[in-house]
């Protein structure tokens, strides 16, 4: 895997790092390319209890589309006619985000610096969100004349609302991380040094947890967001049937009556 995305999995969790810290962590077609790699295997491995998606370096999370690269592959379309370059939206971010927002597993963005265009898309299809005080998160697109992309049209108005949403992307501006804390896109706010082991923490006890019950709450609350309330009722019997016939719940309740702390097996 290209070392523009560093990927570690250790005791069921997966770490994938964003490794382009001298460009901001920016998005050229190779880190593409192992991101959707990376986010693919942590989804499919079933050794993988739960995924934290960080940055390297301390100025940026990632700051979406690499435009120095992109201004060349704009150039190379006019003079062949082709379109390549807007398949990255169907060839990379589509596929990115569907692993992130659709993973079995909770997923943690640690979002150290800035997050902006597709890089906030891909924090936002993180299932939770840490954020260092000096990050800031801007949806960028408008201000290169793009629309929105990375699944932001679909995320932000379901973590902010429809109307500050559009605001957000109509009149694209830096948002600080106390702001985005106050907004609702970061779930906790925390001091940059002590960003990665706060998330670390955090995304440690998730893989932990009872990961079967993770894998449907998330698929609960995705579904409700766009179903009635008679089909989500019917959807939680589902998926409450399924939880309940998990190893983990009955590791669970038995931990409950002897009074111990529970040793999920993710099962």
């Amino acid at each position: 895997m290209a070392d523009t995305v560093l990927y570690e999995v250790s005791d069921g969790l997966a770490t994938i790092t964003l490794n382009r810290p001298e460009a901001m962590n920016a998005l050229n077609v190779e880190a593409k390319v192992a991101l959707r790699e990376a986010v693919r295997s942590a989804a499919d491995d079933a050794a993988v209890r739960a995924v934290l998606l960080t940055a390297a370096g301390d100025r940026a999370f990632c700051v979406g589309q690499d435009l120095k690269e992109h201004i060349g592959l704009l150039a190379e379309d006019r003079e062949t006619g082709s379109r390549r370059t807007m398949n990255t939206v169907r060839e990379h971010y589509n596929p990115i985000v569907r692993a992130l927002a659709e993973a079995a597993k909770p997923v943690v963005a640690a979002v150290n610096g800035v997050a902006a265009g597709a890089g906030f898309g891909f924090a936002l299809a993180a299932d939770y969100r840490i954020v260092a005080d000096t990050a800031a998160f801007n949806t960028s697109f408008a201000g290169v004349a793009l629309t929105a992309d990375s699944g932001i049209s679909w995320t932000l108005p379901r973590v902010i609302g429809p109307g500050r949403a559009a605001d957000l992307l109509l009149f694209p501006r830096s948002i600080s991380a106390q702001e985005a804390y106050e907004l609702g896109i970061a779930n906790r706010l925390v001091s940059a040094g002590e960003l990665r082991a706060e998330a670390e923490k955090v995304a440690r006890a998730l893989a932990e947890g009872p990961t079967v019950a993770y894998a449907a709450l998330k698929e609960a609350v995705a579904y409700g967001l766009s179903h009635s309330l008679e089909e989500t009722l019917e959807k939680e019997e589902e998926l409450q049937t399924r939880a309940g016939s998990s190893e983990d719940h009955a590791i669970a309740v038995q931990a409950f009556v002897n009074k111990e702390k529970p040793k999920y097996l993710g099962r």
